[in-house]
């Protein structure tokens, strides 16, 4: 059965005729979303009103603040600011912002997981074992290039992580949690190396701006983030990885009017774009549906 029902559907889910849910409806004492003009009916709200006995939305969770945590990105970061979305950005790392997700202290949280398996599922993975988010959907925002920040012209001529570790390179580490730390730990997993390793240097670094920052500033030799962090501070990029970068919202604020304009943009040329001119993203699956729990 869809996670969204139709009135004919709810009606029967609920075994009541559908005049008796219409009144409901008119009485606001049910769960629903109007949709060009139709009545939709989340079948895990109608779950919660008829297991909590509810007689109106008011006693169900209050609204998440209109936030976005988890990730930074600087694409995502345009789209918010062009879209007119009224969403704020706070920018943690993808398990800091899973778990305000959790305890509903966000509406959204963007997320890139990696694993020692596939780190295209890793994002699905991450909420399909958690029973704090049993309503949630997962949408893709883009993919995205991760490599090594370096220096403008690779003055140390790294060519892979390897290479940096061989080299002694001064790397920059972002916080446990982070996405990019979960990928730096899968690529010297693949290498058959030790964090122990590494000469890590300053740190751990918010976001891949903090980290870039700190290149600049000769702190650091290197560090993971992504191409577009290094393009638009000049920094030179030696590439990593693709990995999957999707927005985790729970089913029912996906229909809330900040969400809903910030998923119009993502539909738009503006954002095809823009994306090109960042560069190391791909969005030929943005806005598309990854999974719903």
């Amino acid at each position: 059965m869809n996670a969204y029902l139709t009135t004919e559907e709810a009606a029967t889910y609920l075994r009541i005729k559908e005049r008796k849910l219409y009144d409901l409806v008119a009485a606001g004492a049910v769960p629903c979303s109007k949709v060009s003009g139709k009545w939709l009916f989340p079948r895990v709200s109608l779950d919660s009103w008829i297991a909590a006995g509810l007689v109106g939305p008011a006693q169900l969770p209050p609204p998440a603040p209109p936030i976005i945590g988890g990730s930074s990105d600087p694409l995502l970061e345009w789209a918010v600011r062009t879209s007119g979305c009224g969403l704020a950005l706070l920018s943690e790392g993808s398990q800091a912002g899973l778990k305000r997700l959790e305890r509903h202290d966000v509406g959204m949280a963007a997320i890139h997981f990696h694993d020692l398996g596939d780190d295209v599922a890793a994002n699905a993975g991450a909420i399909a074992g958690n029973s704090a988010l049993n309503d949630v959907v997962l949408i893709a925002f883009a993919r995205r290039e991760q490599g090594l920040l370096v220096a403008p012209g690779n003055p140390l001529g790294l060519t892979s992580l390897g290479a940096a570790i061989d080299g002694g390179a001064r790397i920059g580490l972002r916080q446990e949690g982070a996405g990019a730390f979960m990928l730096l730990r899968r690529l010297l997993a693949q290498e058959g190396r030790e964090a122990a390793s590494l000469r890590s240097a300053g740190g751990p670094y918010p976001t891949g701006l903090d980290l870039a920052q700190a290149l600049k500033a000769n702190d650091i030799d290197c560090g993971v983030a992504t191409r577009a962090v290094a393009a638009n501070l000049g920094l030179g990029f030696v590439a990593l990885a693709w990995e999957a970068f999707d927005l985790a919202l729970r089913q029912r604020t996906y229909f809330m009017p900040g969400p809903q304009r910030l998923f119009a943009l993502m539909r738009d040329q503006r954002f095809v774009r823009q994306a090109a001119l960042f560069g190391g993203y791909d969005v030929t699956e943005t806005g598309t549906v990854c999974f719903v729990k």
